[in-house]
């Protein structure tokens, strides 16, 4: 069973009907036995950093998050939550991976709001995928380059389209809104 966090941040319906048209079952919850118990957990998120990591916080998922064994898969705001900390609300993340999440600077480039190319693919996510292909990003706030990097994007700065560390995975752009190439992102995730 492929486990979807219930938490205060909204595209948990896309990603689970992203995840039902790969044929596997899922269930949306924030029941910490659950999560555990689940073949794999996906992260999603559209929202605001500091009051998702407070409902996070005062539900002990921010615990259960960081202990989990199998492999997980943030996506968007869960990458962004998966950091050290974020500059939006000056918020203390889950410290998964050693990188900062900062907004874009140019205030009439923000949000990054499209389709933009995947560089430097370097994560078993991207089998088949070529460098360059294009991936669907809606955002403000972005991913530092770090050791955990296993893509870059590039929107007025270089920063990390995707990381990954141990079981963790992570992709800021959505892969349930990126068309075939997010498919088979979801696709190889689930065949972990």
């Amino acid at each position: 069973m492929i486990a979807i966090i219930k938490y205060n941040a909204g595209n948990i319906t896309s990603v689970q009907n992203a995840v039902r048209r790969l044929g596997y079952d899922s269930i949306v919850t924030n029941d910490p036995q659950a999560l555990r118990a689940a073949e794999k957990v996906i992260f999603p998120g559209v929202g605001e950093a500091s009051s998702a990591m407070n409902y996070l916080t005062e539900r002990g998922l921010d615990q259960v998050i960081k202990s989990l064994e199998q492999p997980v898969l943030g996506i968007c705001l869960g990458l962004q939550l998966m950091c050290l900390e974020s500059e939006e609300g000056s918020t203390s993340c889950l410290g998964i991976f050693d990188t900062k999440v900062k907004r874009f600077n140019d205030a009439e480039l923000v949000p990054h709001m499209g389709w933009n190319s995947i560089k430097n693919l370097r994560s078993s996510l991207f089998n088949t995928l070529e460098e360059g292909d294009d991936t669907y990003f809606v955002h403000s706030y972005y991913a530092e380059i770090s050791r955990d990097t296993s893509a870059i994007c590039e929107y007025s700065v270089v920063f990390s389209a995707a990381l990954e560390k141990q079981n963790f995975y992570a992709t800021q752009f959505h892969p349930e809104k990126s068309a075939g190439i997010g498919e088979q992102i979801l696709n190889n995730f689930l065949k972990l």
